[in-house]
């Protein structure tokens, strides 16, 4: 159905694939013979998405957290792309944002700065003057952006529509990749909802015991001017972090890259709701010294029990346990396909033992990590998606941190957290809750269980106890011992009909005596004969 909609856009999208040389599309769309789909080098699609328009590099942004989908150099490639692009009249974002206020835009602003301090494919950010005073970032959403994503949404559901009829599409499963991506994309149309983000997370961050949490921050929301289209917060004065004028001071670096470290270990261990895009543009360095957290439109999120295995990895990279990596990887897994363990285990050994004599002072984790989502793919084994955000969130942070101060040591960042994290998880933020949490499942326990005994005594007795076993091959053996006890059955009656017709023929006196003997020699003759066939004809007679 996509072939007939949005047909300038369709054509333009086909005429990128084959100008940068991907020919498979052609013939797929023609309706030629589709072989095997290779993608294209990383380079090359980069340059498609690109070229496709600010939707297809969200797209590749996507892509670029799925190292369970993708290989690392394509990972590499995509987590590259920026969806920066010219901005918008200040004539059509003043339109926008006048429909969104309640008030005039006079009364509620004393200045705004045409001039936009940035601009992306979904929305453009301009500096503003409350009329409180206060200074704060107008986050404004591109006049008909929300249309021009709606007719790209449908062709990038039709194209996912003809690849997953390819063995390749359902290897990837290049639909629920699709759906994925345009629900992420809708979402980002809601600034409402990167409020509600921003804002939790500024919750979370506001206490620990890891850090000072007056050293972290995170902007505040204005909710009473914020819609679905504006999103208007606090300014923070600073600049990106790498661009710190820090001169030769290592111990004011360790500090930063430490206070990064275990804010995010935070979020991704403890909180289990944590910022999935920490490149060195959402990381600011602000005048008075502390660390702001920007742009909170990607997060991630980890359930206690995938933060509990997550945490395990930690350990068993650390120990280049191959063994505990596998079992690990397996509880993570939502695939219901049957997996090799041993394969999978001696997989994990191979890329490991490369890491034998590496001290953990230089090994990087975030690519082991990598990797092992790699190896995982491989095996067909699916992971879920929040294990790419994962590991791209780790992959950026790391990266960031050595590049800001090359002498970091992640090893010696976490190791004072590894401890506290398994303590949490063994007896979590209140011990002696967790106690009683726990004495009271004794208790239930020791209370039903003498229930549960008598209730299976009763149905043994009562024999209502079913057992449902299913073997594999059992009715095969049941086929085969039918036979053979048929066969048997058989032959004890061919041997009784031979020996009352010897016996009736030994004392024979009459003629009638005589026929009845020759009937029985008849038919022990032929019921002989057909066993004989059958056991020839079944092959087993050897």
């Amino acid at each position: 159905m996509f072939l007939t909609q949005t047909v300038p856009r369709q054509r333009e999208i086909i005429e990128v694939f084959l100008r940068n040389g991907w020919d498979y599309m052609r013939r797929l769309l023609t309706g030629g013979k589709a072989d095997q789909p290779q993608l294209p080098p990383p380079a090359v699609l980069k340059n498609i998405l690109v070229d496709l328009g600010p939707v297809y590099v969200k797209l590749g942004q996507l892509l670029s957290t799925r190292p369970d989908l993708l290989s690392a150099a394509y990972i590499e490639e995509l987590s590259t792309l920026q969806d920066e692009v010219p901005p918008v009249s200040w004539l059509e974002v003043e339109i926008l944002i006048r429909k969104q206020l309640k008030s005039p835009l006079e009364e509620t602003f004393t200045t705004i700065n045409h001039t936009p301090v940035a601009a992306g494919s979904i929305a453009q950010t301009h500096r503003a003057t409350l009329a409180n005073g206060k200074e704060v970032a107008l986050k404004v959403q591109r006049p008909g952006i929300d249309e021009t994503i709606a007719q790209d949404i449908t062709l990038i559901q039709g194209i996912a529509d003809l690849v997953a009829r390819t063995e390749f599409g359902q290897t990837a499963d290049i639909k629920s990749i699709a759906e994925e991506f345009t629900k992420a994309l809708e979402a980002e149309l809601d600034f409402t909802r990167e409020a509600g983000f921003t804002d939790q997370l500024r919750r979370n961050l506001s206490q620990s015991r890891w850090y000072d949490p007056q050293q972290i921050v995170v902007a505040e929301i204005y909710w009473h001017l914020t819609t679905e289209k504006l999103l208007v917060m606090e300014w923070l004065d600073g600049v990106p972090f790498l661009l710190a004028d820090l001169g030769s001071d290592q111990e004011k670096r360790k500090e930063i890259t430490t206070l990064l470290f275990r804010a995010f270990f935070q979020q991704i261990y403890i909180d289990g709701f944590f910022h999935a895009d920490p490149h060195p543009g959402n990381l600011f360095y602000l005048i008075d010294g502390r660390i702001a957290l920007l742009d909170c439109g990607m997060m991630g999120r980890l359930d206690p029990r995938t933060q509990q295995i997550l945490t395990e990895m930690l350990l068993a990279i650390v120990d280049l346990d191959a063994q505990r990596c596998a079992q690990l990887t397996l509880q993570l897994s939502d695939s219901a396909q049957p997996i090799l363990l041993p394969r999978l285990e001696s997989d994990y050994d191979r890329m490991l033992r490369k890491y034998h004599n590496v001290s953990l002072t230089e090994m990087n984790f975030s690519q082991v990590i990598y990797e092992i989502l790699q190896i995982a793919r491989n095996n067909q084994i699916r992971l879920p998606s929040n294990m790419g955000l994962y590991a791209k969130t780790l992959a950026n942070l790391e990266g960031v941190a050595r590049t800001f101060n090359p002498e970091v040591n992640l090893f010696d960042e976490i190791k004072p957290l590894i401890t506290d994290l398994f303590r949490r998880q063994l007896l979590g933020d209140s011990p002696v809750r967790s106690l009683l949490r726990t004495a009271l499942d004794i208790k239930t326990l020791s209370l039903q269980s003498p229930r549960n005994i008598e209730l299976l005594l009763d149905r043994l007795t009562s024999e209502t106890l079913q057992w449902n076993l299913s073997l594999k091959g059992l009715d095969g053996m049941r086929r085969t011992l039918d036979d053979a006890a048929n066969r048997l059955s058989f032959s004890i009656l061919v041997g009784s009909l031979i020996m009352g017709a010897a016996i009736i023929s030994t004392k024979t006196q009459t003629l009638q005596l005589s026929y009845i003997s020759i009937v029985l020699f008849s038919a022990a003759s032929l019921l002989g004969l057909w066993l004989i066939i059958s056991i020839l004809r079944s092959g087993r007679l050897r």
